[in-house]
This record gives structure tokens, sequence and C-alpha cells, in this order.
């Protein structure tokens, strides 16, 4: 007689598995209206009639280290191999809206992502990469208006029509002051921000998607699958309303609004997630928000293999993880895939190691079978339960949300900080005690050497050469139009006007990222997290 492994089989929101799911756990599920049919409302079986049968997900490997001429040199080789987006991981001053020569980016410059200053490092991070047929993701967020007018200007300058770009800017504040914390300004004016952009694209970049709304970070800072969509969807319920408020059209930003979530270890969970967002967001647009276009219901979403999941310890046991985080990420119908690297928990992934995570998910489309239908888990007694109880848990953290004032106030008074804490250490402490097996680690620990791995660290000249390039640039500029620019900017932040124009016309001058977030620093001025958690 075999002994069971644990006392309860709970997911990783504590939702309960039973041994057998029957019939009898879908009474209340009205299969017409939950389900449907793939590409209809409420989108439950997929946001396309025949998902991937037309088409493969896009995908999408997260890259960027060290200056432009290196990252430039990794997507070439990423594209090379059969990779059919980018995606662009920036350097932390980069995203606080720090130039390099900047005191405070000391050491950081080029380590978890590219450095970018000024138009002229955007030009050499997609030199010879034909924009108007390569979709480009950014991840960034306080400085993502400056960034997005780098890439505006590079295509501008190239004789790209902005109406033939496509890709997407996170975008996504909110999620930066519970998650990751690379904020700048007060949410207020951050919020006003992010306006600016919907309104700027919705006219002049139709096909871009204005923002990547990121439960992924939220995810990787400790929250359980529930809490992730639960947060994320707070946040964008925070970000349609501050779009309405500002005059903006639902049916005309919504349809290019995107989402980025996170692929876990717990397998069935991770599906069932992914298929209850859709449903949600379904039905908060036709319902809550009375959008009318079918367009604006579709939740459309990038998924990235767990970080936070992988270890250092026998590192090659990660690439078991992300196939299956990817195998979650296919079966629950992502659009956009981007599959962690076996070292990553060690240092930025090496080029063997990165071709391994593509080839991963070129494996699954072309090998599998999975992709040759529909989502094939459909109709299952355990995986419909799972999507249904997780749009339950999520509605009642919403309401509790809407309770509290909204997403703002909660963040404020740290609540969703809390959660998300508690839930992290909760996860921790079962890793310690045992009762959560990570194999490699807890158990069938081995004494496997990592010394094999050749780990990426940027050399000392990256920054070196990266302040001389931008004392080089600054010194060459015409000091009349910079300053001639920044005053326009600084009027524009007065005026309350969108300040796309004017930072796009800032950007083309050689003024940097950093002395564009020092004005906008000193009109809306800078966040500082004032709660006790």
């Amino acid at each position: 007689m075999t002994r069971d492994r644990r006392k309860g089989f709970r997911t990783h929101s504590g939702i309960e598995l039973k041994s057998t799911f029957t019939p009898e756990d879908l009474s209340g599920m009205d299969p017409e209206q939950d389900l449907g049919a793939p590409g209809e409302f409420p989108f439950t079986r997929g946001v396309y009639p025949d998902m991937y049968r037309g088409r493969p997900w896009t995908m999408r490997q997260y890259a960027g280290f060290g200056t432009a001429a290196e990252s430039n040199q990794r997507y070439h080789f990423l594209l090379d191999q059969g990779q059919t987006g980018l995606s662009v991981a920036f350097d932390l001053p980069t995203q606080l809206g720090l130039d390099s020569d900047d005191p405070r980016a000391e050491g950081e410059v080029g380590k978890v992502g590219v450095a970018i200053d000024t138009l002229e490092d955007m030009e050499v991070l997609f030199d010879g990469i034909p924009l108007e047929r390569v979709s480009v993701s950014m991840t960034i967020n306080a400085t993502a208006a400056i960034v997005l007018a780098m890439y505006l200007a590079v295509a501008e300058k190239r004789g790209i029509a902005w109406s033939r770009l496509t890709g997407t800017i996170q975008n996504d504040i909110l999620k930066e002051y519970v998650a990751r914390g690379t904020y700048i300004f007060p949410p207020e004016p951050s919020l006003r921000i992010i306006t600016h952009i919907l309104a700027f694209c919705q006219e002049n970049v139709p096909d871009w998607n204005t923002m990547s709304i990121s439960g992924y970070h939220i995810r990787e800072a400790g929250a359980t699958a529930v809490q992730e969509l639960a947060f994320t969807f707070a946040n964008a319920k925070a970000y349609l309303q501050a779009a309405l408020e500002a005059g903006l059209d639902i049916d005309a930003f919504a349809p290019r609004l995107s989402f980025f979530l996170a692929a876990h270890n717990n397998f069935l969970e991770e599906i069932a997630k992914f298929r209850a967002a859709r449903r949600i967001w379904a039905r908060l647009l036709r319902n809550t928000f009375q959008a009318q276009d079918p367009k604006s219901w579709k939740f459309r979403f990038h998924t990235q293999t767990s970080g936070m999941t992988l270890v250092a310890q026998e590192p090659d046991n990660n690439v078991v993880r992300v196939t299956l985080q990817a195998l979650a990420a296919v079966l629950g119908g992502t659009q956009s895939l981007h599959t962690n690297s076996r070292d990553e928990a060690l240092a930025l992934p090496s080029q063997d190691s990165a071709r391994i995570a593509l080839r991963t998910q070129q494996i699954i489309v072309h090998e599998s079978g999975v992709a040759d239908t529909v989502d094939p888990l459909g109709g299952s007694y355990c995986i419909e339960s799972l999507t249904s109880q997780i749009e339950q848990d999520v509605e009642a953290y919403l309401q509790k949300i809407d309770d509290m004032g909204g997403v703002q106030l909660a963040i404020e008074q740290g609540y969703i900080q809390r959660e998300i804490q508690e839930s992290a250490y909760a996860y921790q402490k079962e890793i310690e005690g045992g009762e959560r097996l990570i194999v490699g680690l807890n158990a069938h620990a081995s004494e496997e050497s990592k010394g094999r791995f050749r780990l990426y660290t940027p050399r000392p000249e990256v920054e070196q050469n990266q302040k001389q390039n931008l004392r080089r640039i600054k010194q060459g500029r015409n000091p009349a139009r910079v300053e001639s620019r920044l005053a326009g900017l600084r009027q524009a932040v007065d005026a309350g006007a969108n300040l796309m124009p004017p930072l796009i016309e800032a950007v083309k001058e050689g003024i940097s990222l950093g002395e564009i977030s020092g004005l906008l620093s000193e009109a809306f001025g800078t966040y500082r997290e004032n709660i006790s958690i």
C-alpha cells in the first residue's frame, strides 16, 4: 500500500484538488454562457476561432544587456534562429530615468538590460532590424513615453510609417508601486502620461499595443495565481477609468491593450488561470464598462515562464520546468511566449541557453501536436472546475478592492503589498519546511557543479564607453535648439497638453532620457512610499 505524498492537495492559490473530478463539479456551469466557441464571447476557449492552426504564437525571447551594439547582436542571433518577435530588456538606470553618467547609475549600467541614454543608442539597438516586419515589445514603465518617443523617431528617420509598426510598450506603472519599484513620479501624473500615450498611438500608431498590463511581476514578487489575476485586473480597471475620464472612447483604445502573465509550476492551475482571465476580462469590458466592440472584450496576453521558480542547483532541471510552464501557456491559449533560459538563476542567459529556450517553443509547436486543435483541455471536469473557481476568487478580490475605494487607495494603504508578501512568505516556508519539494534543491539533490556555465557580467569598459558616448553626443548638440525643445516640453507639461509630440522632438535633438526625466520630475515630483507594511 502506498502512502499519500502529503496530507492534502491544493494549488498554489489554495484551491483544493480532489482525487477525482466529475460532472457534479460543473453543476453550476452553463457551457453556452461560460464557454462558448473559440473566438466568441466570453472567449474562455480562446480569442481566435482557429488559434494556432492559423498561425503559431509569437516566439518573443526577452533579451538585452550591456551596450546597444551587444544587444543588437543577440537580437540578430535570435531572429536567425527562428524567433518571430523581439522583447527588449532595459537596464535599471534606463528604467529609473537615469543617464549612464548619473552617480546613482554607477555599477548598474548594462547589467540587467541594455543601457539607452539617447536616440543614437536606440538606432544602434535596432540597426539592421526591419521594424516594419518585426514586432517589438519593450519592458519599460516609468520612462515608457520617452523610450517610445525614441523608437518612433528611429522609424521616422528610416522612412518607416508609424502605421506599419507593431509591438508593445509595457507602460504599466501601478504594478511598479507594489511589485518592482521602478517608479519615478507619483501615481496621478503617471496615469496622465499613460493616457497621453493611449491617445497619441490611437491617432498615429494604430497597430501598436499601448499597454501590457503586467501580472508577471506581481507573480514573481510572490503572489498566487489568483492574486496575480486579481491585482492585474484591479490595475486595468484604474487605467480604463483614467482613460475614460480623459475623454477617450473605450472602443478606440481598449482593443490595443494587452496583458503579460506568468506561467508557474502548477500545470493545471496555470492552464485554468489563463482561461479564467479571458472570461473575466470579456465580462468586465462588456458588462461593466459597456464596450460595444468585440475586439475590446478580447484578453490578448504574452506569457513568460517563471524566473522565480528556477534554481541555481542542477540548472539543467530548469529546462524541464520551463518546458512544462511553456506547455501550460500554450494549452491556456497565449498569444506570445518567452521561455526562460536554464542559467537565469545564475546570471543573464548565455547564447547556448537562449537557443535551447527558443528550441523548446519550436518543439512544442512543431512536434507535440498540442497546437493542432483549439483548447484541447476544454471540457475537462478538473480544468473547467478550476477555471470557474479561479474566476470566483478573483472576483472576490476585485470586490474587496472596490470596497476599499479602488486600487490606488489599496496600494497607498499597503493592502496589495501585504497580500503579496504574505503569499511569498508562505511559499518560502513550504520549501524550507519540506512541504513543497523542489527537485535538486530540497529533494533528490546532488553536488552538480555550476561552473560549466559562462556567466555574463558587464565588462568595466561598458559603463565607461556609455559615458563617453553620452558626453560626445551632448557636446555635439546645438545648445539653443536643446534649450528650445526642453522649454517646449515644459510648456506642454504646464498646459496639460499631450506630451508625446514634444518628447519626440526632444529626443530627435539628442536630449537624453535622464535630462527629460529630470525635467518631468521637477514638474511632477517624485514618489516616495510612506506606508507601513
